[in-house]
């Protein structure tokens, strides 16, 4: 489980994808590949969601492919049988993280203040999604949390974007930034998958400079 965290780490950006209709995953793929972003966070929020991931872990794994927005036991399983290789939660819940660790697949809650952050802790996780993070105070928000939790690593999202990843990604403790400013919706829908690659291509570009 640890190697996938590592691998999202390495790429420093999640890009977050909702996918109105399956076909449009695997097209959505090869733009992530092309523009040199190789990792999906597929959220529940479409009836799409399980045959998208389907059909992106069915490519052969040239694409880190995870679910996002997995708020009960059963979308676990919906998203873990499709061939999620992570999950995301927006809040932190012990009967979600408990189903993922059964499955033994690595799973990011949402916690935005020390309490959530403590109950991913006793749920043995080291690492969370802060969200939403543009409204729970952003990096200096994190910056704080990051004093009594050392080991913890975060996963801002939500009101992120080109213009304050920067804040994000000086921080030591943010494994990676998850956004959906490089995959929009209304892009992917109308198919504009050269639009898209160029924004994801400008988006490594951009984590790449401000790498430390």
């Amino acid at each position: 489980m640890a190697d996938v965290l590592d691998r999202l780490a390495a790429h420093r950006l999640v890009p977050v994808v909702v996918l109105d209709e399956a076909r449009d995953a695997g097209p959505l793929a090869d733009a992530l590949v092309a523009g040199g972003l190789p990792v999906a966070e597929v959220t529940f929020r479409t009836a799409a969601a399980a045959d998208a991931i389907r059909a992106i872990a069915d490519r052969g794994g040239d694409v880190l492919v995870g679910a996002g927005t997995v708020i009960t036991p059963a979308q676990v399983d919906a998203a873990v049988a499709a061939g999620a290789q992570y999950l995301v939660s927006p809040g932190t819940s012990r009967a979600v993280v408990e189903r993922a660790q059964e499955h033994g697949v690595p799973v990011l809650p949402g916690a935005v203040t020390a309490t959530e952050v403590q109950a991913a802790l006793e749920l043995g996780l080291d690492t969370v999604k802060f969200f939403p993070a543009g409204t729970s105070g952003g990096s200096a928000a994190i910056a704080a949390l990051a004093a009594p939790f050392g080991g913890v690593r975060f996963v801002p999202t939500g009101g992120v974007g080109p213009g304050n990843l920067d804040q994000y990604l000086a921080l030591p403790c943010v494994a990676a930034v998850g956004g959906s400013w490089m995959v929009p919706r209304d892009r992917v829908r109308a198919g504009d998958l050269a639009g898209v690659r160029t924004l994801i291509a400008d988006a490594v570009a951009l984590a790449t400079r401000l790498r430390p």
